[in-house]
């Protein structure tokens, strides 16, 4: 899917200086907000931050000694940037071609999951070019995907935050129930309704931007600590440059909460609910970077030099 992508990019011929000015300095508009929120939270998922710091821990290193430590995180490092990259040039794929090809047309008003395959088959395809299938297939393999890492991630928790000590096929077992039955009971709910469908999966990738900031804080804010990473505390400019990304999708989140207020909430009790909802959240955040600071001493031991432990 994404080689297709890609020759459908070459075929659209897309203007370069265009691309790059809509990726250095993106111009929305209220209307497409939720859109850019929900291609942050489907990409920057926050569940994988959880899942990429338990199968770090899953991987043979000496972690008492300090160059065995510093050369799995320079691979560690390719391998995050790889799973960035990758995605970004996929979804840069994806929205070229459709914005160059369906934007201004009769089809864009109509275009969702479930037909997008048609419109690109009839557009792109041919006999010897099954978009339609292609398309098909890559949608199967990007929600197994997600199904998959959400669940494992889900175990990862289960684990190390409640410490429910499972057996591996009844936890097994848990997990994925909660992540393939509520799907399959939402996918046959909207059987009937394509486009409430899309308005639903939108709004999920939405909500998944919200959750963002609940793993990144603390994630910054422990690697920032010296009595938990040792030598291998991120210095200072890394620190601005982190908590400078992380803050975006957060201000992002708020000012579409702001539209969506202004928007489409009507009434008392539902403004009063959502502001109580929004104060909430803030604090919560607020609650995060406070409790990460004052993280007792003894928690960790860091490495300091070869003969420390890492734990």
């Amino acid at each position: 899917m994404a080689w297709s992508f890609a020759w459908m990019f070459i075929e659209t011929k897309p203007s370069g200086k265009d691309l790059i000015v809509g990726l250095l300095v993106p111009k929305l508009s209220s209307r497409t907000l939720r859109q850019a929120v929900g291609i942050v939270g489907c990409v920057i998922t926050p569940h994988n931050v959880f899942l990429h710091s338990a199968l770090v821990q899953s991987r043979k290193v000496d972690q008492n000694k300090e160059y065995q430590v510093r050369e799995a995180l320079r691979y560690y490092s390719i391998e995050s940037t790889m799973a960035l990259v990758v995605p970004f040039m996929i979804n840069l794929f994806v929205t070229t071609v459709f914005a160059k090809g369906f934007y201004g047309t009769e089809e864009a008003r109509t275009i969702g999951l479930e037909n997008a395959g048609q419109y690109l088959q009839e557009k792109f395809g041919g006999d010897y070019f099954p978009i339609l299938s292609i398309w098909g297939v890559g949608l199967l393999a990007a929600g197994t995907s997600s199904t998959i890492t959400g669940t494992y991630a889900g175990q990862f928790i289960m684990d190390g935050f409640l410490n429910w000590r499972l057996k591996k096929w009844m936890r097994a077992m848990i997990t994925r129930s909660f992540a393939i039955v509520p799907t399959i009971v939402v996918a046959l709910y909207f059987n009937a309704s394509e486009s409430a469908l899309d308005v639903l999966n939108e709004w999920l990738n939405v909500l998944q931007s919200v959750q963002i900031p609940f793993s990144l804080i603390p994630l910054i804010t422990l690697v920032s600590k010296e009595q938990v990473m040792g030598v291998f505390k991120i210095g200072l400019t890394t620190q601005i440059v982190t908590w400078t990304v992380a803050s975006l999708p957060i201000l992002i989140n708020g000012y579409l909460l702001l539209d969506f207020f202004s928007s489409e909430i009507r009434g008392a009790v539902s403004g009063s609910f959502l502001c109580v909802a929004v104060v909430a959240y803030a604090a919560f955040l607020l609650y995060l970077i406070l409790r990460c600071t004052d993280l007792p001493n003894h928690v960790f031991t860091p490495v300091n030099n070869k003969d420390a432990s890492f734990k």
